[in-house]
């Protein structure tokens, strides 16, 4: 091995374990100075001030989540916008279409969510069938209704 390429693996480890030994010197302070008092509530798993309600396994909607993927898709995009126009101010006309094809990709994105309900919180189902067991009971029901 090179002697310069000895002395940055050197330094390397050298950071590492002085980075690894500040947290551990750090953790280990903390666990002997601060206070112990033990208490009951501060045992409890919710720890926002207000007693829990119920089960804590709730299943959320998957459109909170659809929603927030969206979001962050969207965020990071236009985000890209700034730095790209700092690297390609000097790219003139080819660039500004360059950019706006990018843009119109967002959009098309953007008008599919739209138009078929994904941001919408509350979708709209006057469309939807009833369940096949419904219908098929409410036909028995109508059936046995006629013959009385």
């Amino acid at each position: 091995m090179q002697p310069e390429n000895v002395n940055l693996v050197f330094g390397l480890l050298l950071f590492t374990l002085a980075g690894a030994a500040m947290i551990l010197v750090a953790l280990t302070l903390g666990r002997f100075l601060r206070p112990k008092l033990p208490h009951p509530e501060k045992d409890e798993p919710y720890e926002c001030g207000e007693p829990t309600i119920g089960n804590s396994w709730v299943q959320f909607d998957l459109r909170f989540y659809v929603v927030a993927l969206v979001f962050v898709i969207f965020d990071i995009e236009i985000a890209l916008f700034y730095p790209w126009a700092v690297v390609y101010r000097d790219a003139g006309a080819a660039g500004l279409w360059d950019m706006l094809f990018f843009f119109g990709v967002i959009v098309v994105g953007f008008v599919y969510l739209w138009r078929f309900g994904y941001l919408d919180w509350v979708r709209a189902v006057s469309g939807a069938h009833e369940p096949r067991s419904v219908r098929a009971d409410d036909a028995l029901g109508r059936a046995a209704r006629s013959w009385e």
